[in-house]
């Protein structure tokens, strides 16, 4: 007995949506010469050495500590996170994200935290407490209000980008 097969093929607009916009990766090189680009850029460089001259101590055993680090590698990693962002253009393949709101409310918040990390940093910075870890930790109380200042910059831009958009 013959037996009919029928096969139906269907192509998925993902992989052919998926290899177009791979083939047209964008690279911003400019963004890296703007003053914002380059405020996120020492943003990342010296939140990286907050947060490493922190974690070279024995930072676990006082919980203020505890909070610096926190800030300073969650700021971190999202900033890196938006740093590629930006430097792939991924924003104008997303126009459902309001960008200019999301980096008003990503710098605003960055700033806010920041400076409430750089304070206690600063004010739990004594010899008594531990003398052999006092440098680090004073280090990274200077480093954390120089990258809080490069975060006010950045609100600053990313509050003049929001307004210049909501009055269109």
């Amino acid at each position: 007995r013959s037996r009919s097969h029928t096969v139906t093929t269907t192509s998925s607009s993902f992989t052919t949506n998926l290899s177009a916009s791979s083939s047209t990766l964008a690279y911003d090189r400019e963004f890296l010469r703007t003053l914002p680009g380059l405020l996120m850029v020492t943003e990342i460089v010296l939140g990286l050495l907050v947060w490493t001259l922190i974690a070279g101590t024995e930072y676990f055993l006082y919980p203020a500590f505890g909070w610096v680090m926190f800030v300073a590698v969650f700021y971190w990693v999202l900033t890196l996170f938006f740093l590629i962002i930006y430097m792939t253009m991924t924003y104008t393949r997303i126009p459902q994200v309001p960008w200019t709101t999301v980096g008003l409310c990503f710098n605003g918040s960055a700033f806010v935290l920041y400076l409430i990390a750089a304070i206690v940093d600063a004010s739990s910075v004594t010899k008594e407490l531990d003398s052999h870890n006092y440098n680090s930790w004073a280090a990274s109380s200077f480093f954390a209000f120089v990258v809080t200042s490069c975060y006010a910059g950045n609100t600053y831009f990313s509050f003049i980008s929001w307004q210049s958009r909501t009055l269109q």
